[in-house]
C-alpha cells in the first residue's frame, strides 16, 4: 500500500511559474491550491487561469480570496492604473531587467499577505507545507522573491503558528526561466492555460517585463511559447 502523500497548500496565481510549481506540489503531495486577488489589472484572467490549472492538474481543494488592502495601498503599476506598466521592448531595456532599482511593478510585501493567508489555511487544513513559485534568476529584482526573505519568513511560522512546523517550499527560486519552461514540459504543466501579463487580459502584450522574460524563457528552452502575443518583439539570446 503505498504511503500517504503529505498535505500542501501551494500559491497559485495563475501564471508560468506558480502554474510549474502546483504541477510540482501535485506530483509530491495532496495539494490544496490558494489564489489571491488583489486589485491587480489582469485580475479576472488571472483567476480564470488559477481555475483552469486547477481543473487540468486535478487540484479539487482549492480557494480563492481578495486582499482589498494592497489594492488601497497603491504604489504599484499593477494596483494602480495613475501608473503606467513600462515596457522592455530593444535590447537596451530588456537588458536592465533585474539590474536596476526596484520596478514600479512591484507591489509593497506582497508575498508576505500571500504567504500568511496561505499558512494560515495550512495549519486548518493540517498540511505541512506551503509551495510559492518564487524565482531570483531572470526575473524583476523584486525584494520579496530573495532567498533570505523565505528563510526570514521561515523563521515566523516557527514561532507564530501552533506547532512551528509548516514548511515554506520554493522549487524554482535559483533556476533560471528557461529552466523552469523545461522542468515543465517534463512535469506536462498546463503552460498553454497560464498568463504572465502584467497589462491586458484579452491578448498579452509581449513588451511588459513579465511577458519578455517569459519569451525569452521559451526561446532559449528552444520551444514555442503556446500564447498568443499582440505584439512580438525581438528576443535577446
Amino acid at each position: 500500500m503505498a504511503a500517504e502523500k503529505p498535505r500542501s497548500v501551494v500559491l497559485l496565481s495563475g501564471g508560468m511559474d506558480s502554474g510549474v510549481c502546483a504541477a510540482l506540489a501535485v506530483r509530491d503531495t495532496d495539494a490544496a491550491a490558494l489564489h489571491v486577488s488583489y486589485g491587480q489589472r489582469t485580475e479576472a484572467r488571472e483567476r480564470r487561469a488559477f481555475e483552469q490549472i486547477c481543473d487540468r492538474l486535478g487540484i479539487r481543494r482549492r480557494l480563492s480570496v481578495r486582499n482589498d488592502v494592497l489594492g488601497r495601498i497603491g504604489g504599484s503599476a499593477l494596483t494602480d492604473e495613475s501608473i503606467a506598466v513600462p515596457e522592455a521592448q530593444g535590447a537596451e531595456a530588456e537588458g536592465r531587467i533585474g539590474k536596476g532599482p526596484v520596478p514600479v511593478t512591484y507591489v509593497p510585501f506582497r508575498n508576505a499577505h500571500f504567504l500568511a493567508a496561505a499558512v494560515s489555511w495550512a495549519e486548518t487544513l493540517g498540511a505541512t507545507r506551503v509551495y510559492i513559485g518564487a524565482v531570483e534568476q531572470d526575473s524583476s529584482g523584486y525584494p520579496d522573491c530573495r532567498p533570505a526573505y523565505y528563510r526570514a519568513f521561515q523563521e515566523a511560522v516557527k514561532a507564530g503558528t501552533r506547532e512551528g512546523k509548516i514548511e515554506i517550499v520554493t522549487p524554482l527560486i535559483a533556476m533560471r526561466k528557461a529552466e523552469i519552461v523545461k522542468l515543465g514540459l517534463e512535469l506536462k504543466a498546463p503552460l498553454d492555460l497560464t498568463w504572465s501579463c502584467y497589462s491586458r487580459e484579452d491578448t498579452a502584450c509581449g513588451v511588459c517585463e513579465s511577458c519578455v522574460l517569459r519569451l525569452r524563457a521559451f526561446a532559449e528552452a528552444g520551444v514555442p511559447d503556446p500564447l498568443p502575443y499582440a505584439a512580438q518583439p525581438v528576443v535577446l539570446e
